[in-house]
């Protein structure tokens, strides 16, 4: 056992680097969503080619949602309980859909002392909040898909650093800030 257990070495301690394994631009609202190879993600827009990005996010508040992401993992969980098959990511409209590094633990359960991560070489962002399902949901995927998807329904970030997201990216914690 390590001796270093306190709560901040607890939620340093990442396995490996977690991966971008699609990404989701939402052209406009009640739009089709598409899927992208890569992206530019810029603080205070977003992510260039989605719809929050063509107004500047002046307003801290709306800056807690530049990015939202999902759990991949969660895609398969949802299926089963939907009675479905396998969903594709594009349905539920999350920017970025992250495997391999649990979202919530993204988070930092220290107030005023935010975790920043990696993304890619250059994209630097900090998890904000749970992005909650909206009853559109129902709609997408059918009798009982707004209850499936709370819990599941992925997390908001902020852009810090912006740059080049691509499908295949991994995502790391910036140890420093921890």
């Amino acid at each position: 056992m390590r001796a270093d257990t306190g709560l901040r070495a607890l939620v340093a301690q990442q396995e490996r680097p977690g991966r971008v394994d699609a990404i989701v631009l939402r052209p406009g609202r009640r739009v089709s969503a598409v899927s992208v190879e890569r992206v530019l993600a810029e603080p205070g827009r977003g992510l260039i080619g989605d719809r929050r990005a063509e107004r500047a996010q002046s307003i801290d508040s709306a800056r807690r949602r530049e990015l939202t992401l999902i759990q991949a993992e969660h895609l398969s969980t949802l299926a089963r309980w939907l009675d479905r098959e396998p969903i594709d990511p594009r349905r539920l409209r999350r920017n970025l859909v992250i495997s391999g590094i649990n979202l919530v633990g993204m988070r930092s359960p220290f107030p005023g002392s935010p975790l920043v991560w990696r993304i890619g070489e250059a994209v630097l962002i900090e998890l904000t909040g749970t992005c909650d399902p909206c009853s559109r949901m129902e709609e997408v995927l059918g009798a009982g898909g707004y209850n499936a998807m709370r819990g599941l329904g992925g997390m908001t970030a902020r852009i810090v650093n912006g740059g080049e997201i691509r499908v295949g990216d991994a995502v790391s914690l910036v140890t420093d800030t921890v």
